[in-house]
C-alpha cells in the first residue's frame, strides 16, 4: 500500500492507543468512573426511596434504625424529620415526603459539595480524548500542509519563469507519495529549464548560421555594384548562397515540425525498412566513390513496419550520409542490421575522427558537431532530425565509440509505433 496511507494509519492508531492508555491510567489513579455523577444521583435517589419504603411499611423506629445503619456504612447526610402542618407531597432530588399514621415525615440527604477534584476526575478521560485528538489533528495538518506550501511556492516560481527552483531538498527526509511528487516537480522544472536553454541556444545558432550566407550575399551585391562586369561570377555565387539558405531553412522547418508535432498521430504506411535502407545505401555508395570509401553491409531479409515513410527515410539518409561525409578517405563504412519479432536495429559505423565520450549525447542537439569533426558542409541538424524522427515512432537513436575507433550510430525502429521511451545510457 502507499506509504502515505500507512503513515496516516499509524498516527491515527497511535492516537487511539494513547488515548485508551491515558483513560486507563486516570481511572486507576483517581478511581474515576465514567458517568460517575449520574450513578451517584441514582444511588441517592435509591437510598431516599428505600428509606421511604421502610418508613411506610415498618414504622418510624425501623426507619430510624435504617438511617443510623446507613450513615455508619456510607455517610450521606440521610435524616428523617417530622413536618408540622400541611404535608407537601412534592419530591426533589434530595428529599422525599411521606405520610405515616397521620404524621408527615420528610426524608432528606445533605446537598453534595459543588466542586471537588473527585467530581472533576470523571471528566479527565474526555479531556484526554480532546487533547490527544487535537495533537493528532495538528500533527497530520502540519505533515500535509508543509509540503503543500513548498509545492505552491514551486509552482509560483515556475509561473514566473524561474525554472531553477527546486523543492526536493525541502522534504526533510520524508519518503512517501508527497516526496515522490516533489521529486517529479524537480524533474519537470529541470526539463523545462533544459528546454528553455535549448530554445535560447537554438535561436542563437539559427541566427549565427543564417548570418554567414547573408553576409556573403551582401558582399556579392557590394562587388556587383563596384564591378558590374563580374555579374556572372557573382550571380553564381549568390545562387550557391541562396541554395544553402534554402537547405538550412528546410532542415530547420523539418526539425520544427518534428518537435511541434510530437503529440500528433503519425501518417503511417506499411514499408519494408530494410529495402528502404538498401536504396539509400546504393545512392550513398555511388557518392562515396569520389573519396574511395566503400560501404560494407550485412543486411538480410525484410522488415515490414508501420512507419511514416518520409521521416524514416530522412532518419536513415542522415545517418548514412553523415558516415560518408566524416569517415576517412580510402576507408570503409559498415552497416549491420539485426531484427527481432518487433524491432529492427541498424548500426552504422564509420572510420572518422569520432567524438569525445562526453559528446555522445550532444551531437544529437541541433547545430552540434563533434569537436574533432572536419568541416565539410552541413549545419549539424541531421542527427537532431534523425533522433526526433526515430523517437516519434517510439524507437531510439544513440551513438557509441567502437573499440577500433570512429563513431557508431545505432537506430532502433519498432515494427509498430509505440509511446516514446526515455533514452537509456549507452557506451
Amino acid at each position: 500500500m502507499p506509504r502515505l496511507f500507512w503513515k496516516f494509519f499509524t498516527i491515527i492508531w497511535l492516537t487511539l492507543a494513547v488515548t485508551v492508555a491515558v483513560i486507563i491510567i486516570i481511572v486507576k489513579l483517581f478511581q474515576a468512573v465514567p458517568f460517575a455523577k449520574e450513578l451517584a444521583e441514582q444511588r441517592r435517589g435509591l437510598i431516599l426511596d428505600l428509606t421511604a419504603n421502610v418508613l411506610v411499611q415498618n414504622g418510624e423506629d425501623a426507619a430510624t434504625r435504617f438511617v443510623r445503619a446507613s450513615e455508619e456504612t456510607l455517610p450521606l447526610g440521610l435524616s428523617i424529620s417530622k413536618i408540622v402542618g400541611a404535608c407537601t407531597k412534592g419530591n426533589t432530588d434530595d428529599t422525599r415526603s411521606v405520610v405515616k399514621g397521620g404524621t408527615c415525615y420528610r426524608i432528606s440527604l445533605s446537598t453534595p459539595i459543588g466542586f471537588t477534584f473527585e467530581s472533576f476526575a470523571p471528566l479527565m478521560p474526555w479531556l484526554a480524548i480532546l487533547i490527544s485528538s487535537t495533537l493528532a489533528a495538528g500533527a497530520l495538518a502540519r505533515y500535509l500542509i508543509r509540503p503543500v506550501v513548498h509545492l505552491r511556492d514551486g509552482l509560483s516560481a515556475l509561473a514566473h519563469g524561474r525554472f531553477d527552483f527546486r523543492i526536493g531538498d525541502k522534504m526533510a527526509g520524508r519518503k512517501d507519495e508527497v516526496t515522490a511528487l516533489a521529486h517529479d516537480f524537480d524533474s519537470s522544472a529541470a526539463r523545462l529549464q533544459e528546454l528553455q536553454d535549448a530554445q535560447q541556444r537554438l535561436f542563437h545558432d539559427v541566427s549565427h548560421e543564417l548570418r554567414s550566407p547573408l553576409s556573403r550575399l551582401q558582399a556579392a551585391v557590394g562587388v556587383l555594384r563596384q564591378s558590374p562586369a563580374k555579374v556572372d561570377v557573382m550571380l553564381d555565387r549568390m545562387d550557391r548562397e541562396v541554395e544553402r539558405l534554402d537547405v538550412l531553412v528546410g532542415e530547420i522547418l523539418t526539425l520544427a515540425r518534428l518537435t511541434a508535432g510530437s503529440s500528433l498521430p503519425l501518417k503511417t504506411q506499411s514499408l519494408d525498412v530494410i529495402e528502404l535502407l538498401n536504396e539509400i545505401l546504393g545512392d550513398a555508395a555511388f557518392e562515396a566513390q569520389a573519396r574511395d570509401v566503400s560501404i560494407t553491409a550485412n543486411i538480410d531479409g525484410m522488415f515490414l513496419a508501420e512507419v511514416e515513410g518520409e521521416l524514416i527515410y530522412r532518419a536513415l539518409e542522415n545517418v548514412v550520409r553523415n558516415a560518408v561525409k566524416y569517415t576517412a578517405e580510402h576507408s570503409s563504412i559498415s552497416v549491420f542490421c539485426e531484427t527481432t519479432a518487433d524491432l529492427l536495429r541498424i548500426r552504422v559505423t564509420d572510420q572518422g575522427p569520432g567524438v569525445g565520450r562526453d559528446e555522445l549525447e550532444r551531437i544529437f542537439q541541433p547545430f552540434s558537431r563533434g569537436n574533432d569533426a572536419v568541416p565539410s558542409g552541413g549545419y549539424g541538424l541531421g542527427l537532431a532530425i534523425t533522433r526526433q524522427a526515430i523517437e516519434r515512432h517510439g524507437g531510439r537513436a544513440y551513438a557509441s565509440l567502437p573499440a577500433a575507433g570512429g563513431l557508431a550510430i545505432t537506430l532502433e525502429i519498432p515494427r509498430k509505433p509505440t509511446a516514446f521511451a526515455p533514452m537509456s545510457d549507452h557506451t
